[in-house]
């Protein structure tokens, strides 16, 4: 009902009967608190972003109007809450500036390990990965998440996630194997422990179904047309119903990429393959595209980088002739033997192609050898001791390339108890032809032992075939000439005293070997066997010519992998002089670290009255190890036997024994020797021990 004066509401909004209505209220428009209060009350701000917050202080009152009054207590539903305590005096605090705040994280329950909590102790099984073949499940294992638990975890959660983990592996590994259906589940159970003080144990079973094998239906090479033809299909080994194995798809599509390159096509590419599988079947539709490049031969060779070498001493190296047919095991070759110059700190060789056709149809490729210039000059040394030689140590110093090109100038010293020295060499590698070496030494020497004392000077020149580190030859040799100056002391039997003699020595030293080792410096199988040949002419007074010849074999038999069978035989003879008119330096003696281990150095053969050795025209050695190695270190157990003869045949009439066991520790230049042994036959004068320390086999 409207109030009187005033006309009623028509329309929508007017109000029906029943509703309530209110008198309007004149402050309803206007602000609870107005802009000026409400601004006057915040506290003034800061820009410096690091500044403590203010404290929360009591807020200032405001008047209260209809709108906006309250009271200490609070209403929820009609019930009233008590009052609140006492603020916290902590939350009136000024909080800490970002800049110094500890944003370590918290530890969680599972970081933080608590020792006297119980560890749980599984077990592991797993079925149905037999049925895929032996191997897969030892394959399986050596990845198994369980496995590598070694039975031990902090919770069960943690064994069912490994498990979750075996489920993906197995099925993983099926699949590889051409089992493309293949399921796998783990189940965990609990097996109570016989003892009941002891907690129960977990099994975790993983637990696969291989399903078919899936196998090839066909194969297609996407390839252009090759010399001869089908040479992709030919050098991929797969045939339709082999399965769908990963590895076997891989070896063959590596085939590929290895012999085309041997068969004239250095630029194959083998591309992505596709396998579209029929679950009806079970087979699989093989797919390879393959980029075959042109078919090449060689060009020339090109070079770029430091200039260790120009393009005439790289003409050396090259095993194969330009317009031969591509094959990129002759560029390795190139390869290999650019690094066994030692001449380089890096260096590559690859074919480039030229666009050049040539008339059979091939592309010419030119091989780019980039050059890296490496550190020409280099110290080396080696020390030993063995009784009877005491010690010995031996400097070098090179220039690796001090006369380009590989002309390399050597100096050496020798500083031992009984022997020292001094020389100097000019070598020559590659000299004219590749791995042929040419050298020219000159030194002067003392040496100073029981057999006799000699102090010699040398020039000696020398043409060699050798192997190298990378290149190992199955024939070497090298030849050349000597002439030596010496003066020694030699026990005269017309005498019956020591006098001392200059011998002048003209020699043509030779050498030939035979090596079927399968390795320079620690053979394990194969053999090894050598001549050397020595016209001489001794001038002492009168001239007297001879000939000096050694012959040596050694055999390497592998018993194991960790035992090897190692044997030697040697045998020497100097024919058409005595051996009185003779050098003492010049004659064979045994006994020693190289020779018949447990007798002193060079003490095998004839004496004189004062107990001295002097040498013979002949020597005939035998040698039995065995050697046993384990990780870096070995043992090697031997026998010795042998001896020098005053006649120019030698016999087995008088042999010497000696025995005794080594010890090796391997290293990436050779092994060293530690060798103990002792004479089983041993003569009036020889010791009971013999030391022998080096670097190397003792053959």
């Amino acid at each position: 009902m409207a109030k009187p004066g005033t006309a009623p509401a028509k329309g929508p909004d007017a109000p029906k009967p029943g509703d309530q209505t209110q008198a309007a209220d004149p402050r309803a428009d206007a602000p609870i608190v107005p802009d000026a209060e409400f601004d006057s009350a915040l506290p003034p701000l800061s820009s410096d972003l690091n500044a403590p917050l203010e404290p929360m202080s009591a807020a200032p009152a405001v008047a209260a109007t209809p709108a906006t009054a309250t009271t200490s207590a609070t209403t929820v539903s009609g019930d009233v809450l008590p009052p609140t305590g006492p603020a916290d005096p902590q939350l009136a605090q000024p909080l800490i500036p970002l800049s110094s705040f500890d944003t370590t994280p918290l530890q969680t329950a599972a970081d933080i390990k608590d020792k006297d909590a119980p560890e749980i102790r599984y077990e592991t099984a797993t079925k149905g990965l037999d049925k895929a073949g032996s191997g897969l499940e030892a394959e399986y294992k050596a990845l198994s998440a369980l496995t590598e638990g070694k039975g031990k975890a902090a919770n069960a959660t943690q064994v069912a996630a490994r498990g979750r983990e075996d489920e993906a592996l197995a099925v993983r590994l099926l699949k590889s194997l051409g089992y493309y259906d293949a399921t796998a589940i783990s189940t965990i159970e609990t097996i109570p422990d016989a003892d009941k003080t002891k907690p129960a144990r977990l099994k975790a079973t993983v637990s696969a179904q291989p399903g078919r094998l899936y196998s090839l239906s066909s194969i297609t090479v996407q390839a252009n047309a090759t010399t001869p033809p089908d040479l992709v299909r030919q050098q991929l080994p797969l045939k339709v119903g082999d399965p769908i194995e990963a590895a076997r798809i891989q070896g063959a599509e590596a085939n590929v990429s290895l012999t085309l390159p041997q068969q004239g096509y250095p630029f194959v590419k083998v591309g992505e393959r596709d396998i579209l599988l029929d679950d009806q079947t079970p087979t699989g539709a093989y797919t390879l595209p393959v980029d075959t490049g042109p078919r090449a031969s060689f060009g020339q060779l090109r070079t770029e980088g430091d200039p260790v070498f120009n393009l005439e001493h790289l003409g050396l190296f090259p095993r194969f002739k330009s317009g031969e047919l591509y094959d990129n095991r002759m560029t390795d070759d190139l390869r290999d033997a650019l690094v066994a110059t030692s001449q380089f700190s890096t260096v590559s060789v690859e074919p480039v192609r030229t666009g050049t056709v040539n008339p059979d149809g091939t592309e010419q490729v030119d091989l780019l050898v980039r050059q890296s210039a490496g550190k020409p000059r280099s110290l080396g040394g080696n020390v030993g001791y063995s009784t009877g030689q005491g010690f010995r140590a031996e400097g070098t110093w090179q220039h690796r390339n001090l006369f380009p090109y590989e002309g390399a100038l050597i100096g050496s010293v020798i500083a031992g108890t009984q022997e020292q020295g001094l020389s100097g060499t000019f070598r020559r590698a590659n000299a004219g032809r590749r791995d042929r070496t040419f050298s020219l030494t000159a030194g002067a020497n003392h040496s100073n032992y029981d057999a006799y004392d000699a102090f010699t000077t040398s020039v000696g020149v020398r043409w060699s075939y050798d192997s190298t580190p990378i290149w190992q030859k199955p024939l070497t040799y090298y030849y050349g000439g000597e002439l030596v100056g010496t003066n020694e002391s030699v026990y005269d039997f017309t005498q019956g005293k020591d006098v001392r003699r200059t011998y002048g020595i003209v020699a043509l030293p030779g050498q030939v070997k035979f090596d079927r080792s399968d390795s320079l410096l620690n053979p394990t199988k194969g053999y090894r066997l050598t001549l050397n040949l020595s016209p001489e002419t001794s001038v002492q007074g009168s001239v007297k010519p001879y000939i000096r010849t050694m012959i040596e074999g050694t055999f390497y038999y592998p018993v194991s992998s960790s035992i090897v069978i190692a044997g030697r035989a040697k045998a020497g003879s100097i024919q058409g002089v005595d051996r009185d008119d003779l050098a003492p330096s010049r004659r064979y003696y045994g006994g020693g670290g190289g020779s018949v281990r447990g007798y002193g150095y060079q003490r095998l053969g004839p004496f004189d009255p004062n107990g001295n050795p002097v040498g013979g025209r002949s020597l005939n050695e035998f040698a039995l190890e065995a050697r046993y190695r384990f990780g870096d270190y070995g043992i090697v157990p031997f026998i010795d036997a042998g001896n020098s003869y005053e006649s120019s045949t030698p016999n087995l009439s008088s042999l010497r024994y000696g025995a005794g066991i080594g010890g090796r520790f391997y290293t990436s230049f050779g092994p060293m020797r530690f060798d103990v042994a002792t004479p089983l036959n041993p003569r009036k004068g020889d010791g009971k021990i013999a030391l022998y320390i080096s670097i190397g086999q003792a053959f």
